[in-house]
């Protein structure tokens, strides 16, 4: 689906407040049906009193319950940082370093840390700016974006027939590390293929839980959908994760 861009302007009427508003649930929630009782309408009335700019409102929408309950508590967590990716930074992740580094920030340093670390960023800044609801990159040629993008992109967000928090398993889970294209395949109502039967090497530091241990480096390998529990025991080891690959 193609999303133009849609910037709140300043001294915006409530009417254009509004259109902004439902464009930033649209984007950033992925589509989703709303009940009135989920909307943030703290948020939204600090956005359209200009109190907040659209950045601070997409920031509420990635750490509300609504975002959390159906990102993060119900979707492997390949899935969740591919999600982040597609609705904060309108782009697919383009390499495997960049979906471990966000795995551990988030079992690391919390929910929290995980979702400002894409709307404090610079890339989200350089695209966006303060008051511009994101918007998907990835059927445009960009500067040091990979043009593989655009299928994987696609893989993810299909479109308005698609609702993201539909689909629980990863899209990306094998090509990502292998650096290959997303295969586009007709839309259906759910994606197939969970990626659960992929294997992954996790590697550890200073984790206390193997002890006495002769090497101060472990490896771990464990299925992609054990990875998050594993990598939860490592961090209450105080096991520092180095690197996570997948076997191939």
């Amino acid at each position: 689906m193609s999303y133009s861009e849609i910037t709140l302007m300043p001294n915006a009427s409530r009417e254009e407040s509004q259109s902004v508003i439902r464009a930033v649930y649209r984007y950033v929630l992925g589509n989703p049906h709303m009940m009135e009782s989920e909307r943030l309408t703290v948020a939204e009335s600090q956005l359209s009193e200009g109190s907040i700019s659209v950045r601070e409102f997409v920031r509420a929408v990635g750490k509300s319950e609504i975002y959390r309950e159906r990102h993060f508590q119900s979707c492997a967590p390949y899935r969740f940082v591919e999600l982040n990716y597609q609705h904060f930074l309108g782009r697919q992740p383009q390499s495997q370093a960049e979906i471990s580094e966000h795995i551990v920030r988030c079992v690391s340093e919390g929910y929290g840390a995980e979702i400002d670390s894409y709307v404090d960023s610079d890339e989200y800044l350089d695209n966006f700016g303060e008051n511009t609801v994101p918007y998907n990159r990835g059927t445009r040629t960009e500067v040091g974006i990979s043009q593989i993008t655009y299928n994987r992109s696609f893989a993810v967000d299909r479109g308005p027939a698609q609702v993201s928090s539909a689909v629980k398993s990863s899209q990306m889970v094998s090509v990502v590390p292998a650096n290959a294209p997303s295969v586009i395949k007709a839309s259906k109502a759910t994606v197939t293929g969970s990626g659960t039967e992929k294997r992954f090497k996790i590697l550890v530091t200073g984790s206390k839980f193997d002890s006495p241990r002769r090497r101060s480096t472990s490896e771990y390998i464990v299925n992609a959908n054990k990875m998050t529990p594993q990598i939860q025991r490592i961090n209450r080891t105080s096991g520092k994760i180095v690197s996570i690959t997948e076997i191939v």
